[in-house]
């Protein structure tokens, strides 16, 4: 797919019409927004009447799916916008579903879908991600669609919540060529052997980004780790093969300034924007948070993709150590037909386990 046609461009006329939806326009439709008579603001609004903020966002109930968008026809999503309380960021799961597939394409944490796992929020900001103070999340990923997208949140809590959104898309002729966003996290609470997978799919695309989250379970370092890609039919060897963890993300030498330890840092395309340092009581354990989004770099393949990279430390003499640690990971692919997103459904229910 070519980057002129992920987007309508700005600098000439196109055949998009911009739409967008939110609480106060949950339908997208010309004309629709501003005119809800009730909503969580409806007291505040009571003296001023209709079109004065009357529905801003809307009140998630525990156990509760709620459809954020419905849209039928082609076009392609362009930015999407939520807030949450931090504590609330992986107690969401986001799903979009496209063109109609029953099974969603994505189907992530809302914090991880943002590169915030762990309900901490950081600011940062990236291409294709930005988290702006306080919690504000936008996603800047393309996402076409050809007849159809929905796209829903579900709070798998026993609380109730409130979430404000918007999504800002375009209606209109979308290229054959175009490929589909996906996204599929998985977790390995603790890496068996050594080993943390973030994708195996059958299908045609591109690997475009990564996002890791690491909780260690130990002391030393945690990121010797290769990120290795079997692509196409190779079975025991990749053919693409990385050299550690922190190299992967653009990093080196253990994210470490001497003398002042980790540092983190951002920009466009790779970032260790996470580094959650113990407390002292209950915040035990150090965690981090990486990414890395392959727009210029993007991984293809044909036929198969499996990604995983190794959980692996250092012992004393200065030899390798499997470790156990916890490693979640969100994997953004393109492909040009819609696939199940594979993420791992059954860990949904105890993901504010931190």
């Amino acid at each position: 797919m070519k980057n002129d046609d992920r987007t309508p461009s700005i600098a000439k006329l196109s055949k998009f019409r911009s739409r967008s939806i939110s609480a106060e326009n949950r339908s997208g439709a010309p004309g629709a927004g501003g005119r809800a008579v009730d909503g969580t603001m409806a007291d505040a609004a009571s003296k001023l009447g209709v079109g004065w903020k009357v529905s801003p966002s809307l009140d998630l109930l525990a156990g509760q799916t709620l459809e954020l968008a419905n849209i039928r026809g082609s076009g392609i999503i362009q930015h999407l916008w939520v807030t949450v309380k931090p504590e609330w960021l992986r107690r969401l799961v986001l799903s979009f579903y496209w063109d109609g597939m029953s099974e969603p394409s994505i189907r992530v944490p809302l914090g991880d879908f943002f590169a915030l796992g762990w309900n901490h929020f950081v600011p940062f900001s990236s291409k294709f991600v930005v988290a702006a103070p306080y919690c504000g999340l936008n996603s800047y990923w393309p996402m076409p669609f050809r007849t159809a997208a929905r796209v829903t949140l579900e709070n798998i809590t026993e609380e109730n919540t409130t979430v404000f959104y918007s999504l800002d898309y375009s209606e209109g002729e979308i290229e054959p060529e175009s490929l589909l966003l996906h996204a599929t996290w998985h977790r390995s609470h603790p890496v068996i052997d050594g080993i943390h997978t973030l994708l195996d799919i059958q299908a045609t695309g591109k690997y475009v980004g990564t996002y890791l989250a690491v909780g260690v379970d130990s002391p030393g370092w945690w990121g010797e780790g290769e990120f290795k890609f079997f692509m196409d039919g190779d079975e025991e060897y990749p053919t693409i093969c990385g050299t550690g963890t922190e190299d992967f993300f653009g990093g080196a030498w253990d994210f470490e300034v001497p003398g002042s330890g980790y540092k983190e840092f951002t920009s466009d395309y790779i970032g260790f924007h996470q580094v959650i340092r113990p407390d002292g009581l209950y915040e035990s354990q150090t965690r981090f948070g990486m990414y890395r989004w392959q727009d210029a770099d993007s991984v293809s393949f044909l036929e198969s993709l499996r990604v995983t990279v190794q959980d692996l430390g250092w012992l004393p003499g200065h030899r390798y150590r499997l470790r156990k640690d916890d490693i979640a990971s969100t994997a953004f692919w393109y492909a040009l037909q819609p696939c199940a997103s594979n993420s791992d459904e059954m860990l949904f229910e105890h993901l504010d386990v931190t």
